[in-house]
């Protein structure tokens, strides 16, 4: 029997035969995902909590243990990790695989908000989750440098926008802004000069803490009118700490300026991103379980304009 001898004959439906086959190849190499390995993503949230300060045993305590109390009655969790260090707890959470992340995520939400009841009062905010393994790499990292401002301008502009932005698109897991800190005014005392004019430490930061509030001022009635003081304490720049009184000794005014150096700068000197040679601030981006990875470059790309 001639296998071929069918095709022969009929070249018009071997014609049509052969052109779907190929149609049909190119559709569902479209359709394909792109990945550089083969994978299997186990659907993982990382739940982060801070408390500046704080030792790591002071934090697996009472902020870490609270968490886990809670966060371990989640259906379909298969694996829970904890690491405490010095002012930050971390959490991760890994479902079982047929597990939706994103109900996951809701679970994980009503998990924390049960356990603010069992955290310290202290705690600067509540704790955070992101749709992420903290074991994978970034799939796209992002450089921010200018001639004009400075790195702790980028860092704000990058915090408060961008990474707003980004952590909106489909397929973004976690976005870390790194290479620097939220701009802030370093305060450099003098103990030599605190010693002389007998002013301790606690003192300068009270003083600091009562000038710099941003609360109501009061009112001024005349009559049948009433004036409402609209004046604001806040200092945001170097210059406007440096001449605060923070003392009287023998009838004249102690200012900050007196006893220390006061310079604008970032809230973390220790901290430096670097693109080609140049100070820059990096946008670390991680995708979720189960995001396709070009797919989600080309989105962000497209929303950057890059």
């Amino acid at each position: 029997m001639n296998i071929s001898a069918p095709f022969i004959h009929r070249p018009v439906a071997t014609t049509l035969l052969t052109t779907a086959i190929a149609l049909a190849g190119i559709l569902g190499f479209s359709k394909l995902p792109v990945s550089p390995l083969p994978q299997v993503d186990f659907p993982t949230i990382a739940v982060t909590a801070t408390l500046p300060g704080a030792s790591p045993e002071t934090v697996a305590t009472s902020v870490a243990e609270p968490l886990e109390r809670h966060l371990g009655q989640i259906a379909d969790v298969t694996e829970m990790t904890s690491q405490s260090g010095i002012g930050q707890a971390r959490i991760t959470l890994q479902f079982d695989i047929n597990r939706d992340i994103n109900g996951a995520a809701r679970d994980v939400e009503a998990g924390i908000n049960a356990a603010r009841a069992d955290l310290p009062a202290n705690l600067p905010s509540n704790p955070t989750y992101r749709k992420v393994n903290p074991a994978d790499a970034p799939i796209l990292i992002l450089a921010l440098t200018s001639k004009t401002m400075t790195r702790g301008q980028l860092y704000d502009a990058a915090s408060n926008v961008l990474a707003q932005r980004l952590s909106q698109l489909s397929g973004i897991g976690n976005v870390i802004i790194g290479g620097s800190t939220l701009p802030a005014v370093r305060v450099e005392l003098n103990p030599q000069a605190l010693y002389k004019y007998g002013i301790g430490i606690e003192d300068v930061r009270a003083a600091l803490a009562s000038a710099n509030a941003n609360s109501p001022k009061g009112t001024i009635d005349d009559g049948d009118r009433r004036y409402q003081l609209y004046t604001n304490d806040q200092a945001n720049v170097a210059a406007d700490y440096s001449p605060l009184v923070i003392a009287y000794r023998n009838g004249a005014p102690v200012r900050l300026s007196d006893v220390a150096a006061v310079h604008d700068a970032v809230q973390d000197l220790r901290n430096l991103g670097m693109y080609n040679g140049e100070p820059s601030v990096l946008v670390i981006l991680s995708r979720q379980p189960n995001a396709n990875i070009i797919d989600t470059i080309d989105n962000v790309k497209r929303n950057c304009r890059i």
